[in-house]
């Protein structure tokens, strides 16, 4: 897994170059955003539960065919299932926010998911719902906990939410 740091200066040492003046300003947002990346991550490893949870409440409450005979969500196990993979993406994207860097989704996440759902059969529409409502809710969990720019923690759900919508089933 790449940083943001480990990444920039990986780039300019391939071409053999020295940090230019947008390379510093990248690092000093970086370093400037630090205290609340590991704010936020500590939000979600604190709070990852209930995320999981009031995040999937909302969907199903948009979606509650998800639930109902043959939806996706539909047998205990199927819907476990569905907590297990939103609480997975979560955990990622806490690791993706601390980096500042989006690797390790494709590393660890979307490698290969595409063809797994498509073989299962799994709804992509829901499952990039999900994602989207995690984000908004880690969103208003760091506005509450004080943290004025938020901005930053849309990057691995809006990464994972692309890579998701570029799968047809």
């Amino acid at each position: 897994m790449r940083d943001a740091v480990a990444g920039l200066i990986g780039t300019y040492d391939l071409t053999g170059r020295y940090l230019d003046r947008d390379a510093i300003d990248g690092l000093k947002s970086y370093f400037a955003q630090g205290a609340a990346r590991v704010k936020v991550a500590t939000l979600i490893n604190a709070n990852s539960a209930d995320i999981v949870k009031q995040s999937s409440a909302t969907l199903y409450e948009e979606v509650p065919e998800l639930l109902r005979p043959g939806g996706n969500s539909y047998t205990t196990r199927r819907y476990s299932a569905c907590l297990r993979d939103l609480d997975y993406y979560l955990r990622y994207a806490s690791y993706a926010i601390i980096a500042g860097n989006n690797e390790i989704l494709d590393e660890r996440v979307l490698q290969g998911l595409r063809e797994t759902y498509n073989s299962l059969g799994v709804p992509i529409g829901p499952t990039v719902r999900g994602i989207q409502i995690m984000c908004d809710t880690v969103k208003s969990m760091a506005t509450e906990a004080g943290i004025s720019d938020v901005s930053f923690i849309d990057a691995p759900f809006d990464h994972m939410v692309r890579d998701f919508s570029e799968v047809s089933i």
